[in-house]
């Protein structure tokens, strides 16, 4: 074909495209060549650095001198993103505003003008805590500042504080923000923050991709931060101390976390003060940008903010409605493999279990079963089918429980699919040792199964029982949204009965470091669980199944107020036998340094509205 035939036929296509009205180069108007250059660039991985370091109290030129130093050797191994510890130029404790006044900084100022060197001179981000003076007020506040290429970019003022900066600073009154860099969305929380999983909720729901955290921890706070990570499906980049001041031992252990809450890498762990390492350490870790996008972030779309307004409620430090009572609970979580649609069948499992725990422990008034009781799960069946096997609140479900409960004198929680009018639920119901139906709860948080019959509840209730106390029930996937479990701490739940139906689709194995805990958690254990009950400060019960080719993971559990500390202790059941998990503790610790009440006194409410908002 001659040049000239060519241009002809070329100039006709384009006044074709002009004619149809497409426009030259529009992605909409005609595929382009599927080769690299024209497809968007993928972000490639890169590193990250947490630095582990040691300030000198009172010495804060020193110690933004050796800070820079270690920063800089992260950054010239390649780091695009490194974290330092809470109150890293000043050191943490001080006594009152008039100790801490030499040593505060505006932000941004002469402290993060510094870092903004390294930071444009390497390419990267920087994130570091430090006491920040207001100069409009006077106010000061523990807080934290990211700079980067670009220069100063914005800071944190700690939302949750622990007792010791009470004497100097003030609440933190900025909310989460989340800032947009070339490396992702980062956020900042602070130490005592990742306590309440609120502070860490306000950065997933703005889409933060990491969130960098610097601390001064002596276990609690680094110990949550798995759960956080899965909860919101981001990064986490822990920094932390390995020293002691003044008395306060900080443990190490600065770590980062995957959005599935795998552990990537950690520093040395340093359990007593004779273990104490004074130099800095620097972890490494790579993120991968493609994983920003995930299922646990996508998760968050299934949040039901119309639910959670008692989040935003203080309900302190007045309380009327709350239980002054502390009661010996001993409850068995029955765990076996369902005869899917059997009802029968699955009567006889719970009759013989019921009877083990007894037997295990004749004081026992507390027995949860599993999701969808008597029926086993019912993902594979046809609406029609499942309808066959619902109920009403009075049915057969509900009349061999009631007999159950009066013949062992156990109260007991139980799922059963429950018809109510024309709609299908998810429910659960408590009943007494009487027999007598205390209450019902229907499943709020459905999954992809559930969706295909199911109705969504629109209750997060809880329950008076004078036998136990007041107890919240959640169902299955609930325990996913700690928002859920916010609402009953509110409420005062002094226990949560979970029935579940879990193999393992969300969630996943606990992998704090060991010694961060002095009551080890046993082999086996369930972050999502624990984080409903410390998350609470609610003990916790839960009963899964296992077997069938769902492969449902058993790990039928109790989770407790504070392992971290030697309080109390979790207790795991296995993956895959059937039996009756028995489990014994009193509902209240009130002269726990940490319980419910304290935790509801220390609510920075009004910061929680952005996640009630629909």
């Amino acid at each position: 074909m001659s040049m000239k035939k060519n241009i002809i036929l070329f100039l006709l296509f384009i006044s074709v495209l002009i004619l149809s009205g497409c426009e030259i180069g529009s992605t909409d108007s005609f595929a382009k060549p599927h080769n690299q250059n024209n497809q968007k660039k993928k972000a490639e991985p890169f590193e990250v650095a947490s630095i582990q370091f040691n300030p000198i109290l009172n010495e804060r030129e020193k110690n933004i001198t050796e800070l820079l130093k270690i920063t800089e050797e992260a950054l010239t191994k390649g780091a695009k993103l490194v974290v330092a510890p809470e109150m890293s130029t000043t050191g943490y404790d001080y006594a009152n505003r008039e100790a801490i006044r030499p040593f505060v900084d505006t932000i941004p100022g002469k402290t993060t003008d510094a870092f903004v060197k390294l930071a444009k001179k390497y390419d990267a981000y920087i994130v570091f805590g430090m006491a920040e003076v207001e100069n409009e007020t006077g106010m000061y506040y523990n807080s934290a500042a990211l700079v980067g290429p670009e220069g100063y970019i914005g800071k944190y003022r700690k939302t949750q504080m622990w007792e010791t900066e009470m004497h100097w600073a003030a609440w933190g009154d900025l909310g989460v923000p989340v800032f947009d860099t070339k490396i992702g969305k980062i956020a900042i929380n602070i130490c005592m923050d990742s306590a309440y999983y609120e502070t860490a909720r306000l950065a997933g729901i703005k889409g933060a991709d990491i969130l960098a955290f610097p601390t001064n921890s002596s276990a609690q706070t680094i110990s949550a931060l798995p759960a956080r990570a899965q909860q919101n499906g981001m990064y986490i980049i822990s920094a932390n101390r390995s020293n002691t001041e003044n008395g306060f031992h900080m443990v190490g252990g600065s770590a980062i976390w995957s959005p599935e809450g795998k552990k990537l890498a950690e520093a040395s762990v340093v359990m007593n003060e004779s273990q104490d390492v004074d130099e800095p350490t620097i972890t490494y870790a790579t993120i991968d940008p493609q994983l920003f996008d995930n299922k646990n972030k996508e998760g968050l779309k299934n949040r039901r903010p119309e639910l959670y307004k008692e989040i935003v409620h203080y309900v302190a430090p007045w309380d009327y409605t709350k239980n002054t009572t502390s009661h010996e609970v001993v409850a068995a979580a029955l765990q076996y493999e369902p005869i899917i649609g059997d009802k029968e069948k699955n009567k006889e499992k719970i009759i013989k279990l019921v009877k083990e725990a007894k037997k295990q422990n004749n004081d026992l008034n507390l027995v949860v079963l599993p999701e969808l009781s008597l029926t086993g799960p019912v993902d594979g069946k046809r609406k029609k089918e499942i309808e066959a096997l619902a109920e009403d609140t009075q049915g057969e479900t509900a009349r061999f429980i009631a007999d159950i409960a009066k013949e062992y004198r156990v109260s007991i929680v139980y799922g059963f699919i429950e018809k109510e009018n024309k709609s299908l639920y998810n429910s659960a119901q408590l009943v007494s040792s009487s027999g007598e139906t205390i209450g019902k709860y229907q499943k709020t948080h459905l999954n992809k199964f559930d969706k295909k019959w199911a109705e969504a509840g629109s209750t997060l209730p809880v329950f008076e029982s004078k036998e136990l106390g007041r107890i919240g029930v959640l169902l299955g996937e609930d325990a996913q949204y700690p928002e859920a479990s916010g609402v009953l701490a509110v409420k005062r739940a002094d226990i949560i009965a979970i029935p579940s139906a879990w193999h393992g689709e969300f969630g996943g194995a606990m992998e704090i470091n060991k010694e961060l805990s002095v009551n080890e958690y046993p082999e086996g254990s369930m972050v999502t669980w624990d984080a409903v009950a410390i998350g609470a400060q609610a003990y916790t019960v839960i009963a899964n199944y296992i077997g069938t080719d769902r492969d449902y993971q058993g790990r039928s559990s109790l989770y407790t107020l504070d392992p971290l500390y030697g309080l109390d202790q979790p207790v795991v059941a296995s993956e895959d036998e059937e039996e009756a998990l028995v489990v014994k503790f009193n509902t209240l610790q009130s002269d726990a340094w940490f319980n419910q009440e304290q935790l509801i006194l220390s609510r920075r409410t009004p910061n929680f509205v952005p996640l009630v908002e629909e």
